[in-house]
């Protein structure tokens, strides 16, 4: 299949295309401005109130006169280039392809020669997140803005936190056999010569006692000095680690005391808690964890190694090029329930080795732009601008895309796009659908392909109306079954693909705890898809959180940092003070102070499914680390929620 590169399909159109759009953005963006003056978020009121002559309320004043009178001026124009736009719609492309060739290890071509489909299995890590990229004046309804330099430090994070190495930490105690310490957190060796601190690369195994070891006698520390620390996000991808960070670390007698959390020396790493004084959303300095130019994370976010004994002898463990400890804290956040097969956690960051990105309502496409190019630096495959405009196959006319984007690691194969028909009201205006993607992630050495199948979607929002989102789900898993038929080159006797994973995931505007959303709840892709959070209708996993946050809270001091709404979201009361509750269960005037009428862990709208039937004979996978994630605390109003995928071929393929 060809993926298109650009809108339309020739230069003629895309000319025609630019002229009316530049006859119609003056219009759109006076008409957005002076909109947004008049929706203040609750971070502007508390500077207002903080500050009488507060400098944006006296531009309001002066500037609005000004805006009205352009807006008016600019009416013509953007009446013709709207009479010349809309026709250009219907030979619109659905989306933009968008590929930065990557060479190096890390980059897709490389990928494909890791997994033969043979061994121990292979890790996939899919991530999701609603970001209400919208035109600022729409996107101040959902108590956020500034959307341009939102949709910038949103990339940045993404990419910070995905180009970390994965990292896991196992301890061997008489009482704890199960996984402590998260890979999503991040090792810091001590600080070089110019005070940067030093990233370690690599993977943290079981063993028995404290050491390095790495391929040919390198010492990790050489490629953590042009990786990590250099803040180039290439170099730190699971490629180019092939050192191996090997800690022991071992618990003692039962009943022993855990080993401490240790303050790091001065110099090092500080958190940079930002108060109500501080401007939200883009104005992390360097050393914030969710910050790009952060070479690594906070305090609590770390997970270091403590030598065995404790005694801090320089001649204990000669082989440590630093004294480290194990992080109680940050150990505890990764959790194992008893009877569950995975880990899961709340954490600070995006999963290290992120593989795949499925986005929602990144609406605004100069934000759908400033993304993507921050995105780039480190997934080398990017859909956007997804979506059609116009009357182009639908009910009603489109003034919104869908809101979709994608990101991947591997090479995407096939491309699908389809527009829901039956929005309604406020959703109509936004062509809402589902994409569905068939990315390579290997080749066998019979040379059949090893390919998986990714669809993300975002659902019918309004709250009644359950009916039109059970009709979507169906329309979801029609438009799936159509789509592997037409993609599948292979064939029950001569099979040329093997199918390896089969993942949905999006916002799909209702919960598995409402009871206003009983219909939803049955529907029939729950049996066909496993939600690695939900029991069954109406029943959640304890461990399971809602992923909606209560829009009022977005910039209070205890919420405004991932650190800190990682903390409030591992309590219950914090949960029940920062999350979105079913409206049945929280009456009217907000849910603040009434704590004692909510229950369960708020509203879960953003979902993670995945195939266990339908995948190649033999083959089976199996969730292996789930994440709720906080690294966007104070840029969007959702949880964005990650899911790493085991998947381990049988003997046969072996």
């Amino acid at each position: 299949m060809v993926l298109y590169t650009t809108p339309f399909p020739n230069s003629c159109l895309s000319a025609l295309h630019a002229v009316s759009w530049a006859l119609i953005f003056p219009c759109y963006w006076l008409a957005d401005r002076l909109l947004a003056s008049f929706i203040p978020t609750t971070y502007e009121k508390r500077q207002r109130a903080d500050d009488p002559c507060y400098l944006q309320l006296l531009c309001t004043v002066l500037f609005t006169p000004v805006y009205l009178a352009l807006l008016v001026a600019s009416l013509p124009f953007a009446f013709l280039g709207f009479l010349l736009w809309s026709p250009l719609q219907s030979a619109r492309r659905p989306y933009v392809y968008s590929r930065l060739e990557d060479k190096g290890p890390t980059g897709g071509a490389a990928l494909l020669s890791e997994w033969k489909g043979t061994g121990p299995g292979k890790s996939f890590c899919f991530a999701t997140a609603n970001l209400c990229l919208l035109p600022d004046s729409l996107a101040r309804f959902n108590n956020v803005f500034n959307t341009q330099a939102r949709a910038k430090e949103i990339g940045q994070r993404i990419r910070n936190g995905a180009s970390r190495p994965q990292i896991k930490i196992y301890i061997d105690s008489p009482t704890n056999t199960s996984i402590s310490a998260a890979s999503f957190s991040s090792l810091v060796s001590p600080q070089g010569s110019d005070g940067v601190p030093r990233a370690v690369p690599g993977s943290i195994k079981r063993t028995a006692s404290v050491e390095y070891k790495g391929d040919g006698g390198r010492h990790p520390n050489d490629e953590a000095a042009n990786g990590l620390a250099s803040g180039d996000p290439a170099a730190t991808d699971s490629g180019s680690l092939e050192d191996a960070c090997i800690v022991r670390i071992i618990g003692g007698d039962e009943g022993g005391r855990p080993p401490e959390a240790f303050d790091p020396p001065a110099g090092g790493q500080a958190r940079n808690g930002a108060g109500r004084g501080q401007t939200p959303n883009h104005s992390q300095q360097d050393g914030d964890s969710g910050s790009l130019g952060s070479p690594s994370a906070s305090r609590e976010s770390l997970v270091k190694a403590r030598a065995d004994g404790g005694s801090g002898e320089p001649g204990a463990n000669s082989k440590l090029p630093y004294k480290a400890s194990v992080v109680k804290k940050a150990a505890a956040r990764r959790r194992r329930h008893p009877d569950e097969a995975f880990d899961h956690e709340v954490s600070a960051f995006f999963p290290a080795n992120l593989d795949f990105l499925c986005l929602q309502e990144v609406f605004d496409k100069r934000a759908a732009a400033k993304l993507k190019d921050q995105l780039h630096g480190y997934f080398e495959y990017i859909l956007y601008d997804v979506g059609v405009y116009g009357c182009h196959g639908c009910c009603s006319f489109k003034y919104l895309n869908s809101g979709l984007f994608f990101a991947s690691r591997y090479p995407i194969m096939d491309v699908a796009y389809h527009c829901y028909p039956n929005g309604r009201f406020s959703d109509s205006l936004a062509s809402k659908g589902a994409l569905y993607l068939k990315v390579q992630v290997g080749s066998t050495p019979q040379d059949q392909r090893i390919v998986g199948y990714i669809s993300c979607t975002h659902l019918h929002a309004l709250p009644e109306d359950s009916a039109i989102r059970c009709e979507q789900l169906d329309l979801l898993q029609d438009w799936l079954a159509d789509f592997r038929k037409s993609t599948s080159s292979s064939s029950a006797a001569n099979p040329e693909e093997l199918v390896a994973f089969d993942v949905i995931c999006g916002d799909f505007n209702f919960d598995n705890c409402s009871s206003d959303d009983k219909l939803e709840q049955q529907h029939s892709l729950f049996t066909r898809y496993k939600d690695p959070c939900r029991l069954g209708p109406g029943e959640e996993k304890p461990w399971a959180i809602g992923t909606l946050l209560d829009k009022d809270g977005l910039y209070d001091e205890e919420v405004c940092t991932p650190d800190n709404l990682q903390k409030v979201l591992e309590s219950e009361e914090g949960r029940r003070e920062y999350l979105a509750f079913p409206t049945s269960k929280s009456p009217a005037g907000g849910q603040k102070g009434r704590k004692d009428l909510l229950k369960g862990n708020g509203r879960r709208i953003d979902y993670m499914l995945h195939a266990e039937e339908g995948l190649c004979p033999d083959w089976k996978a199996e969730v292996e680390e789930f994440s709720f994630i906080t690294q966007l605390s104070g840029l969007t109003d959702h949880l964005p929620v990650a899911m790493r995928l085991m998947v381990s071929a049988g003997e046969e393929e072996a």
